[in-house]
């Protein structure tokens, strides 16, 4: 059995991004583990929409097999920039102490969003190999309306090397993304139903398997 934990900038970005990954591990014993960095604060989030946004996302955790969910409250949505990067990395390097996951999902750091870039680089100081634990398993995932909406050629690009067969998965996964209403958007937006399936089927013909998901290996220890 591995311990599992996904570490998600905001809500939804676990589903669009790992959804049939951890429902697909889930189904084989494993331990799955969520932390949602941000939390939405006014003006720009109202009360009510955060309150939705968490039911929505235990809602989906529960439906993919997740077994604990951590919200972190102090770090605004939006705005991480404006947080010392210390507190974020001591946060979560308390997290990744206290679970001590075997394998670790983190967002790539050419996504667009100055949320993302800053959850991948205190995720990687939090796992650092200079104590007594470090996972064996990094990878990034990526998050459509993110990943791809940066400057081709000027950011890192997306370049999977990871891919895994979520085929009988793909429905649990879009059932779950179906449980964010709030965040779903109508087609052709990419945070879209349609485009979700897209993605898991164009990964899946990369690999020769109806539906995947696809990661970059940031580190693995044998």
């Amino acid at each position: 059995m591995n311990k599992i934990l996904v570490i998600a900038p905001h809500p939804d970005d676990e589903v669009l991004g790992v959804g049939g990954t951890i429902a697909k591990f889930a189904s084989m014993g494993d331990e799955i583990y969520v932390v949602i960095v941000t939390k939405g604060y006014p003006p720009l989030f109202s009360e009510e929409m955060v309150i939705r946004g968490r039911e929505e996302a235990l809602k989906a955790h529960k439906l993919l097999g997740v077994k604990k969910t951590f919200f972190l409250d102090k770090f605004p949505a939006a705005k991480l920039d404006t947080i010392p990067h210390s507190e974020i990395n001591a946060e979560l390097t308390n997290i990744i102490q206290m679970l001590k996951p075997d394998i670790l999902f983190i967002p790539f750091y050419g996504d667009i969003h100055l949320d993302h870039q800053r959850v991948f680089l205190s995720s990687l100081v939090a796992v650092r190999p200079n104590d007594n634990f470090s996972p064996k398993c990094i990878f990034a995932y990526e998050t459509l309306s993110e990943t791809n909406w940066n400057a081709p050629y000027l950011t890192p690009g997306f370049i999977p090397n990871v891919f895994v067969d979520i085929s009988d998965f793909i429905d649990r996964k879009i059932q779950a993304m179906k449980l964010y209403q709030s965040q779903l958007k109508p087609f052709p937006h990419e945070r879209s139903i349609e485009s979700l399936q897209a993605l898991a089927t164009l990964r899946g013909s990369t690999i020769g398997v109806r539906a995947a998901e696809a990661f970059v290996l940031i580190r693995e220890i044998k």
